[in-house]
C-alpha cells in the first residue's frame, strides 16, 4: 500500500530543532516584543480617535501613530516571513513554535514555546498546544547500544 504524501516537505529532528533554537529564540522574542508595542500603538490609537471630535488637535499624533502602526505591521510580517523561510511555524503571541518531524513513522510537530530551554514536546499536526506530550528520548545507554 503506497505512503500518503506528507503535508511538509520539510522534517527537523529534535537535534535539528535544538540546533536552530538560538536563532527561532531571537526572532521569537522580537516578534513578542513587535506584537506587544504594536497592541500599545493600537490602544493610544483607539484613544486619539475617542477625541477626534476635538478638531485638529490630535490629527497630527492620530496620523503618526498610525504610520508607526503600519511600519510595525511591516517588521512583524518580515519576522513572521523569516521564521516561514526557516520551515518553522510560529503558532502563538505566547511564543510558541513547531517544527514540522517524522516521529515513529508519522507526521508531527515537534512543540516548542518561548522559555523553554530546548524542545521537549510534540503534538499530532491537528492536536495543537492542548495535545502537547513529553518527548521520549532514548537515554545514553540506548544510543550506545543503538550506534554499535
Amino acid at each position: 500500500m503506497p505512503q500518503r504524501p506528507f503535508r511538509y516537505d520539510r522534517h527537523f529532528t529534535v537535534e535539528q530543532a535544538n540546533r536552530m533554537l538560538p536563532l527561532i529564540r531571537a526572532i521569537v522574542e522580537d516578534i513578542c516584543s513587535l506584537a506587544a508595542e504594536i497592541q500599545q500603538k493600537q490602544q493610544r490609537l483607539g484613544r486619539l480617535e475617542e477625541r477626534s471630535g476635538f478638531g485638529r488637535l490630535y490629527d497630527e499624533e492620530r496620523s503618526l501613530v498610525i504610520e508607526q502602526l503600519e511600519q510595525d505591521m511591516n517588521r512583524l510580517e518580515e519576522y513572521l516571513q523569516e521564521l516561514h523561510q526557516l520551515g518553522v511555524e510560529f503558532k502563538g503571541w505566547e511564543g510558541l513554535v513547531d517544527f514540522p518531524a517524522i516521529l515513529h513513522g508519522r507526521e508531527v510537530f515537534l512543540c516548542w514555546k518561548l522559555g523553554e530551554p530546548e524542545v521537549q514536546h510534540w503534538h499530532d499536526l491537528d492536536a495543537g498546544f492542548a495535545g502537547r506530550r513529553k518527548l521520549q528520548l532514548p537515554s545514553a545507554n540506548e544510543n550506545a547500544a543503538q550506534s554499535c
